[in-house]
C-alpha cells in the first residue's frame, strides 16, 4: 500500500505495527517482480513452503527459494517454525503491508533507487491488472450476491495535490474499519480485493 503522504504531515500507518515502512535499504530488497508476487502470496494466502509457492505461481522451486531468503534478509518474510518438519522450511510474511513515500524514492538523487521504485510500482499495477481480469474471467462462477455487489468504477475531480491526499487517506481510512469485522470463515463471506489509484491527467 504505498503512500504519496507529503513529508510535513504524519505518514500513514505510521503507529501500525502490521505495516512495514520502505526505506531505500528496503526498497532495493524488494525491486523484483517475483519477490513482490511471493510476498503477496504469503500475505494472501498464509505461510508456504519454497515449493509450493513455486506451483503456485508457476515459478521454479529454485527460483523462488533463493528470493524468498533474500525478502528474508530484508526482514519481509521469515520462518514459520510451527509449521516446519524435518528439512521442510516455511515462510510467512513479517507484516501485512508495505507503505513508502513514493515522492522522495522518486526524486531519490541515486538513479539505482529511482529504478528500483520504478520496478515496485510498476509490478503492483500489473498485479491490480492481473486480479481484476481474474475477476470479470471468473465472476460467472460466483454467487449471484457476490456478482451484484461487485464494483468497477472511476472518477474525474477537480482537486489541489493537498486535496487529493486528503481523499486518499480517507478512503484508506474508511477502507480500514471494515478490516476485522467478518470472522475468518463466515458463511457467504470472501476476502475482497480494493484497489486505489489516483493520479492527476492532462486537460488537452
Amino acid at each position: 500500500m504505498p503512500s504519496n503522504e507529503p513529508e510535513s504531515r504524519p505518514a500513514p500507518y505510521a503507529d501500525d505495527p502490521r505495516i512495514h515502512h520502505v526505506d531505500t535499504r528496503t526498497l532495493r530488497g524488494l525491486a523484483h517482480p517475483l519477490r513482490i508476487r511471493l510476498l503477496s502470496a504469503l500475505r494472501e494466502f498464509g505461510p508456504a513452503t519454497a515449493s509450493g509457492l513455486a506451483e503456485r505461481l508457476g515459478e521454479s522451486s529454485g527460483a523462488t527459494s533463493y528470493h524468498l531468503r533474500q525478502l528474508a534478509t530484508y526482514g519481509f518474510v521469515e520462518d514459520d517454525p510451527e509449521r516446519g518438519k524435518g528439512r521442510e522450511r516455511w515462510w510467512k510474511a513479517v507484516h501485512m503491508g508495505n507503505t513508502f513515500n513514493t515522492s522522495t524514492f522518486l526524486d531519490h538523487p541515486d538513479a539505482e533507487v529511482r529504478g528500483a521504485v520504478g520496478v515496485v510500482l510498476h509490478e503492483v499495477a500489473t498485479t491490480h491488472a492481473q486480479e481484476l481480469n481474474t475477476w470479470l474471467g471468473t465472476m460467472h462462477e460466483w454467487p449471484e450476491e457476490w456478482r451484484r455487489a461487485f464494483d468497477l468504477s472511476d472518477f474525474k475531480l477537480r482537486l489541489t495535490p493537498e486535496l487529493s491526499t486528503e481523499l486518499a487517506e480517507r478512503m484508506q481510512e474508511l477502507v480500514n474499519s471494515y478490516r476485522d469485522r467478518v470472522p475468518e470463515g463466515t458463511e457467504g463471506s470472501a476476502v475482497v480485493r480494493t484497489h486505489l489509484h489516483m493520479f492527476p491527467r492532462p486537460t488537452d
